[in-house]
């Protein structure tokens, strides 16, 4: 067992945490229970009550297994956005003992297609601006629609997105999200126990189509009762849940533990830094789990300093390295340290968090309660030691018990070390003497210059630093001489295009980086492309680099 780290554990915690061998519905009825009258959700200033969250979770939940035939195990897709309407139908299937297939709302038909076709669902719960994305697929067959302005109840000056102050719509062949609502319908005994699937996000599909992640209740408990935990979090705790719920970080970090302590989650549909920067000031938020690219908008809004942050205390997230400039402007705005923690769909979010009161800098933490992680030599499998980078494997309660009707590429995905079944991220890191992990990059996202190893994340944290760069990307270019040479595209902060020229960029990273790792090649881009959750399609980059 990996222990170095324990001389830095958040004081008072225990080292290891006894899990609820409980349904994740489980949360939800005992915060209602405990406070029926609490905001459980602020939606555009609209309150929802704890007790009306179960009432219409238990109402959804009967109309599933008696008007729609869904029963145990059976998948429900959703393809929401953050809304009340996610929160619901996402504790409602797991209440009628099914499966919860959340999908990314940017998908388009074909894509749709595969996740309904691979995970045989019957049954789907959407947006009713999606429904046009909907209808060719006949397989189908109930589509439940939700109206986002069903949740709008209150006047308000903030900023709602066009999409979520449309009015209902009907459909012939859709049933409208009131209509099941309001049916009242009871559901049966809930039978679900902690190994029963209960979540099955699919991973994003970078090499083939998307595969299934099947995650259990138990699994599932293991990030969200420790989240809260770890953080030192109360009951008073408001969280700003902007970050997209479909996508496993924000699901465990804005939504399921906050629930499970009777929180109160203020929901954004769609990212806007105006909006967050009100709701923050109006709904007193205390916790933010953001990305990097959100944040980096966040701090450049140039109203920034009209608004009271000063409820926040506590900030933090993953995905990527936060960059030492943008860190250190956080600190200097808002007053906190970001906390970074590292996971995958594969392991329902975090493995790794910082110490809250000893967070590092671009760091992915320390391993949490119950959970062991290794660095192999990723050709040898041998383990290596302090400071050698290898890939990254991890042991624990919140790992998947494998893909989806892939036997095969469950099998490639773990392997037995130390008479355990560890997990293989694909991610390439090190641990320092202290404990703590870092994440140098993907296993195949490498660029071998001349001979030299250079990782992309590493020169990406370093351009964040130029006073005129917003974001940047590097990816490997062919070189004659080289074999490969390292190129960045650059996103120049506003009013810093057309000054910026590359031979400075290459000048400026000159005196701060070693020279194979100096990019010999930099583009101006207007912008960069990226996932739904905000994170840089670096490969598409990379293999768009490829065919020139």
């Amino acid at each position: 067992m990996f222990t170095r780290h324990y001389a830095h554990w958040p004081p008072g915690l225990p080292h290891t945490l006894e899990l609820p061998r409980a349904s994740v519905y489980a949360n939800l009825e005992a915060s209602a229970a405990r406070h029926p009258a609490k905001t459980a959700i602020d939606f555009y200033g609209t309150k929802i009550s704890y007790a009306e969250l179960k009432r219409a979770v238990d109402a959804l939940a009967g109309f599933l297994q008696k008007r729609c035939g869904v029963r145990r195990g059976d998948r429900v897709l959703m393809y929401l956005q953050n809304s009340p309407q996610f929160v619901i139908a996402y504790y409602a299937i797991l209440r009628a003992d099914a499966v919860v297939v959340p999908v990314n709302p940017m998908n388009r038909t074909e894509e749709l297609r595969h996740y309904v076709e691979d995970a045989d669902a019957s049954a789907v719960i959407a947006g009713q601006e999606l429904f046009a994305e909907l209808a060719p697929l006949r397989s189908l067959r109930h589509v439940l629609l939700a109206s986002y302005a069903d949740y709008l109840r209150e006047p308000t000056d903030l900023p709602v997105p066009a999409f979520v102050r449309a009015p209902r719509q009907a459909h012939a062949a859709a049933i409208s999200w009131r209509e099941a609502i309001e049916a009242g319908l009871t559901p049966a005994e809930h039978l679900a126990r902690p190994d029963d699937l209960a979540v099955m996000p699919y991973t994003s599909g970078t090499t083939g189509k998307p595969k299934g992640c099947m995650h259990t209740h138990a699994s599932v408990q293991a990030t969200t009762i420790p989240y809260m935990y770890w953080r030192g979090t109360v009951e008073d705790t408001v969280v700003l849940s902007a970050l997209p719920m479909f996508h496993v970080t924000g699901m465990q970090a804005c939504m399921n533990a906050p629930l499970h302590t009777a929180a109160t989650l203020v929901l954004l549909s769609r990212w806007d830094r105006e909006c967050a920067a009100l709701q923050i000031e109006r709904a007193g938020v205390t916790n933010w789990s953001a990305i990097t690219t959100m944040l980096v908008d966040f701090l450049s809004n140039p109203q920034l300093e009209r608004y009271d942050l000063s409820s926040l205390r506590v900030l933090g997230g993953g995905g990527a390295a936060m960059p030492e400039a943008v860190a250190r402007r956080l600190e200097e705005v808002i007053g906190l340290p970001y906390v970074e923690g590292y996971g995958l769909s594969e392991t329902m979010a975090p493995t790794h968090i910082n110490p809250p009161h000893r967070p590092k800098r671009q760091c992915g933490g320390i391993p949490i309660f119950n959970t062991d992680a290794r660095v192999l030599d990723p050709d040898s499998l041998a383990e290596l030691g302090a400071g050698e980078v290898g890939e990254i494997v991890v042991h624990g309660p919140q790992v998947f018990k494998g893909y989806w009707r892939q036997d095969e590429a469950t099998r490639q995905a773990f392997i037995e070390h130390d008479g355990k079944r560890f997990f293989r991220t694909g991610d390439l890191g090190y641990y320092d003497d202290e404990g703590y992990f870092f994440i140098t990059d993907r296993l195949k996202r490498m660029i071998n210059a001349s001979g030299f190893k250079v990782w992309p994340a590493e020169v990406e944290a370093m351009l964040y630093a130029h006073p005129g760069i917003q974001e940047a990307c590097v990816i490997g270019a062919p070189d004659g001489y080289r074999g490969e040479t390292v190129k960045a595209l650059i996103v120049p902060r506003p009013g810093a295009m057309g000054e910026l020229r590359a031979e400075d960029i290459i000048e400026w990273a000159r005196a701060r980086m070693a020279a194979f790792k100096v990019p010999r090649v930099v583009e101006f881009v207007a912008e960069l492309p990226k996932t739904a959750t905000g994170k840089i399609l670096w490969r598409e980059l990379q293999e768009k680099e490829n065919r020139k």
